[in-house]
């Protein structure tokens, strides 16, 4: 059994770390040190469009980046559940074969996944998904609380490990409005008619956000602003 205790006092080993890779790197080593499972996906997660980007992969026989894994988890019930519920889920057997992809499972003899949905506050900005796990493993509650913790508390060390401003430091007035307006569903067309402004304005205030925020595109940029408590 893993009492909490014991998951609090090993999350200190995530607290500094040679870059954000590194930092990544170590989250799963130590999830899968702690933990029975035996593999690990990181995924980055942004609510705008539900978004899912794969970041690492991690096993016994190494890592690697999964960055082909880019999907909308509405199409996955037990990772939407995860992530709205904030608490950690798992599947298994039938149910497993019905609300999830193949693309989440390394071949195993059981068809089984845990998602840990890692989170700040009211945010989450991603989550951990586990295929395989040691021989006998019972998931039940406690593990399943466990699991939650380790998702809750990794979110508040990457949130304090951020060196990023907060965005509000950074972004005009008008940039932070138009990623504001992004998050909350509006087109180009939509946002251009309501703030007076053309198309073109509008496409050249979200590029420059983007690169303010060293983001890779629009879901990026978002996530940063949720992640930092700018826009909610």
């Amino acid at each position: 059994m893993i009492s909490h205790y014991t998951i609090q006092q090993s999350i200190q080993n995530l607290e500094s770390a040679s870059s954000h890779e590194q930092h990544l790197f170590n989250i799963l080593e130590l999830y899968i040190d702690i933990f029975p499972v035996e593999n690990g996906y990181l995924l980055r997660y942004s609510p705008l469009g539900y978004l899912a980007e794969g970041l690492i992969f991690l096993n016994s026989e190494g890592g690697v980046h999964i960055g082909q894994i880019r999907d909308d988890i509405r199409n996955f019930p037990i990772i939407y559940s995860a992530i709205s519920e904030k608490k950690a889920k798992y599947c298994t057997g039938l149910e497993y074969l019905k609300k999830m992809s193949s693309k989440y499972s390394i071949s195993s003899d059981f068809n089984t996944l845990v998602v840990v949905p890692i989170y700040y506050g009211t945010v989450v900005f991603g989550y951990i998904c586990s295929s395989e796990f040691e021989e006998n493993t019972l998931i039940d509650d406690h593990l399943l609380s466990s699991f939650t913790l380790y998702g809750k508390l990794v979110g508040k060390v990457l949130i304090n490990s951020s060196n990023e401003d907060a965005g509000t430091q950074i972004l005009s007035r008008r940039e932070l409005e138009v990623m504001k307006r992004i998050a909350a569903g509006e087109s180009t067309k939509e946002m251009a008619y309501l703030m007076d402004i053309s198309e073109l304005t509008v496409n050249q205030y979200v590029k420059t956000a983007i690169k303010k925020l060293g983001a890779k595109n629009r879901s990026h940029a978002v996530a940063k602003l949720f992640i930092n408590g700018v826009i909610s």
